[in-house]
């Protein structure tokens, strides 16, 4: 029997470093480059793709991440694994799409039609049918409208039907679910927002009118695999469990992708077997640097890459700690040489402050300190408020004074 190969933290530290842009002489400005080294890139929060971009650009803009977004189109914002909102190339969501959310939009299409029939709303499959090629038809004759011009133009997206179950049900306009549930189906994307870049407010347009060719239509079987490799090519040594949770995937289809792929097993520092793309299991990384600094956004898809996140968290993965809320949402974190050190926010002033978790040396201490100044800058006044704050983050945000 072949022996397996050994990557231990520190060549996954090193690892992460590089691929994922967070170090000196590694970081590039090709906003369609840290797409594809990230895979998906976190969008729940409207700030969160913004900032995971900077952070790894040589030269920070937030224009160019708007260009890519809105002008150039060659970013889309779409739901996809496990009901999350990401950025992807257009080439990645049609993988994720069918990889992971053409079987999650049924589920969700099952649910509202439930609601709409509790509701009391006669024949709720044909309401359903109606409203949501209204919606599409709507769009190909508006262009870009918000959910108030929607709302206009398909006065039935307005009704309230009853949501929920259990201690959660509420009566809200049926725009909450079928505007998400036709996003989950790849026919409407969320396009400019209405105000600045940190706003959640979007434009919607119809998928093909906005993406040539849309992003439906591929095949889930060879997608899951691909989207897999990719996930491995950036994320790997990954675990089945991280694979699993990454995409949201059934056991059975996460197996099957490692078995397409021909993907090797390794042994990790941890106990646990990780998993590799064939040509990718050599280690001898030179170890990360300690002032490979990076402020990094709440849900960066780095922070949020992996299940088992103790080789670059240490003691910091507890939910409901310093860095996470109670539901698992990591919030803005600093990072030296491949690890999470400490937390940063912004005061009422804009200005950025952090804390550092544990103790550093005095070149990290100044990296630190200059990234902290830097992106003060770059903000310029902006306040950046994450939807899912953390105790850390409170604590700072709410803080005259900080280190800064």
């Amino acid at each position: 029997m072949t022996s397996r190969a050994h990557l231990d933290d520190v060549e996954r530290r090193a690892r992460l470093v590089a691929r994922h842009h967070l170090g000196n002489g590694h970081r590039v400005d090709d906003v369609v480059a840290i797409a594809n080294s990230l895979v998906a890139v976190h969008s729940s929060d409207p700030a969160t793709p913004y900032l995971s971009f900077v952070a790894r650009m040589t030269h920070p803009s937030l224009d160019a991440v708007s260009d890519a977004l809105y002008r150039d189109r060659a970013l889309v914002r779409v739901h996809a694994m496990r009901r999350t909102l990401w950025v992807f190339t257009p080439e990645v969501a049609r993988l994720a799409h069918a990889a992971c959310t053409v079987s999650l939009a049924r589920k969700e299409w099952e649910q509202l039609r439930r609601w709409v029939a509790r509701s009391g709303i006669d024949e709720p499959d044909a309401w359903l049918d109606a409203i949501t090629n209204d919606v599409v038809a709507a769009l190909h004759r508006l262009g870009p409208a918000n959910t108030r011009a929607l709302g206009k133009a398909v006065p039935e997206l307005t009704r309230k039907i009853v949501m929920g179950s259990g201690a959660w049900v509420t009566e809200s306009p049926a725009h909450a679910r079928v505007l998400l549930n036709l996003g989950f189906d790849a026919r409407i994307v969320r396009t400019e927002p209405s105000g600045s870049w940190i706003s959640s407010e979007y434009a919607w347009r119809a998928t093909d009118d906005w993406i040539s060719g849309g992003i439906a239509g591929s095949n889930p079987t060879t997608s899951r695999a691909e989207l897999v490799a990719r996930y491995l090519r950036s994320f790997g040594p990954a675990t089945m469990d991280d694979i699993r949770w990454w995409g949201g995937f059934a056991a059975v289809n996460a197996k099957a992708a490692i078995r397409d792929i021909d993907a090797l097993e390794v042994t990790l520092d941890s106990g646990a077997t990780g998993y590799v793309l064939a040509d990718d299991a050599a280690g001898g990384s030179a170890p990360p640097a300690p002032t490979d600094v990076a402020f990094l956004p709440g849900l960066d898809s780095t922070a949020m890459g992996w299940k088992g996140r103790s080789w670059y968290l240490g003691d910091h993965t507890t939910f409901g700690g310093p860095l996470f809320d109670r539901n698992g949402n990591v919030g803005p974190t600093v990072w030296s040489g491949g690890r999470v050190i400490g937390g940063w926010a912004q005061t009422a002033d804009a200005r950025v402050v952090y804390e550092l978790l544990e103790a550093v040396d005095r070149a990290t201490s100044k990296a630190v300190a200059t990234a902290a100044e830097r992106l003060t800058a770059l903000l310029d006044g902006v306040r950046v408020t994450p939807r899912f704050p953390t105790p850390l983050q409170r604590l700072l945000a709410g803080s005259a004074s900080g280190t800064a």
